[in-house]
């Protein structure tokens, strides 16, 4: 069929997510290979957001493409009560590269189930009912999922389980308890009201506090070591579980295994992941949990289950991305990237006054776009239509060849882990001339 015929046909028998029909307005993607994809019409585009911040080896990579054909051949699917080698091995690897003492992975389709089963824990292990978690922060799209997160999709959902309660946020460029004080005495404080906010709610009835090891979709904002130790120790001080949501920033995204690894005394107790898990190629999810809450689990029931957990095929997906990782040190090459695409992001910033703020590490960066540096007046607003710039914006990065997330005032910048620095210059350069245009809204 013709791409105008294959985008009506998605058009007239599919729902897209996060937007009203009539306004979609699809590209018609035929293939990918390496940090690219092409559409219908042969035009190719950089994949600037891997995507959905997920495929982090890359498009169609040989290594894990021949390993699902090969799990095809012998079995996709079967009751997850019963064990396959596939399963075992990716159990076994993951308590290899994750923090601390987690050891046992519940298999799940996605990171959204990863968040709803890893809540579901917390509370039968505690016997204690809420989850703290941040007000700005995104932990999926199921009911309450939705509800834990702050993104403002959830307002649809509302008013949503009555069991979340928010903290605020450590974000030093936009919150008011950070003016005229350093990062860190901000952190302190955001610390603190957490504290408060259990104590007000009381400390029995509160099972864990969920935040995102690096934060993603609600504008990349990490706090210093200050606030995750501070954490860490309110947890242990209220006998409360800390969950750690990776399902954006695993598996070498920011240039270390998990982005709680930034931060090597802080041990979680509950780590959520997919996306990196298989970098899209099969849906997987998963939720590791330490060793003293597996324990438990021994002889008590976990009420928790998927007819596709620990799908076989998946697992085979997973077991040959990991050996991707490790045999081609994708990690310490989103690190030695990371670095360059920092410098390329900061010499813009230098030579264009609309970029507010530039955050991140590694491969998840992105750049927050002002109307005036002075007053960070955003150039489009939290919870609010994109403005016209923004969307200006977007249609020129696409126009361009580059393929990328544009949210609000944000620009992401997170390609594939195999991207290589010639590359990142071909990106830097189409968000040169996008940002020149942008310059024209600048009004400092």
């Amino acid at each position: 069929m013709t791409t105008a015929e294959l985008i009506q046909k998605n058009k007239d028998y599919t729902l897209t997510s996060w937007s009203a029909q009539g306004a979609w307005n699809p590209i018609a993607i035929e293939r990918g290979e390496g940090v690219y994809v092409y559409d219908t019409n042969g035009k190719r585009y950089l994949d600037w957001s891997s995507q959905l911040v997920n495929m982090n080896i890359g498009h169609s990579h040989p290594y894990v493409v021949r390993a699902i054909q090969e799990q095809v051949a012998r079995l996709c699917y079967v009751d997850p009560s019963n064990a396959t080698e596939p399963r075992g091995r990716l159990g076994e690897l993951l308590a290899e590269v994750t923090p601390g003492d987690l050891s046992k992975s519940f298999f799940t389709n996605a990171g959204t189930e990863a968040t709803e089963n890893a809540m579901k824990i917390a509370r039968l292990y505690t016997g204690r009912q809420k989850i703290l978690t941040r007000q700005r922060s995104y932990h999926g799209a199921t009911f309450a999922a939705m509800t834990a997160g702050g993104d403002p999709r959830r307002l649809a959902n509302e008013p949503g389980v009555p069991w979340i309660v928010r903290i605020p946020d450590p974000f030093s460029y936009r919150s008011p308890i950070y003016r005229d004080r350093t990062a860190e005495e901000g952190d302190a404080i955001v610390a603190e009201l957490v504290e408060e906010t259990i104590l007000m709610e009381g400390p029995e009835n509160c099972a864990a506090i969920m935040l995102e090891g690096y934060s993603g979709t609600s504008g990349v904002m990490q706090p210093s070591s200050v606030f995750w130790s501070r954490i860490e120790q309110i947890c242990r001080k209220y006998d409360m579980l800390l969950i750690v949501d990776e399902v954006m920033s695993g598996f070498g995204r920011t240039g270390e295994w998990f982005g709680i690894d930034h931060y090597p005394d802080v041990k979680p107790d509950i780590m959520c992941m997919a996306k990196g898990l298989t970098s899209g190629y099969v849906p997987l999810g998963a939720t590791v949990v330490s060793d003293k809450i597996a324990e438990f689990f021994n002889d008590h029931t976990l009420w928790a289950g998927l007819t596709y957990s620990a799908h076989a095929l998946a697992c085979a997906a997973g077991v040959a991305t990991i050996e991707v990782y490790r045999n081609e040190n994708l990690v310490e090459n989103a690190r030695e990237m990371g670095k360059v695409l920092r410098r390329g992001l900061m010499d813009l910033a230098e030579k264009h006054p609309v970029i507010g703020e530039i955050r991140g590490t590694g491969l998840l960066q992105l750049t927050e776009l002002v109307r005036n540096r002075d007053t960070r007046e955003p150039l489009s607003d939290f919870n609010k239509p994109m403005t016209e710039p923004m969307k200006r914006a977007a249609k020129m990065l696409k126009d361009n060849g580059v393929s990328t997330i544009v949210r609000w005032n944000m620009i992401f910048h997170a390609p594939p882990l195999i991207v290589s620095e010639a590359q990142l210059q071909e990106g830097l350069a189409v968000m040169d001339d996008v940002l020149t245009m942008l310059d024209d809204y600048y009004e400092g």
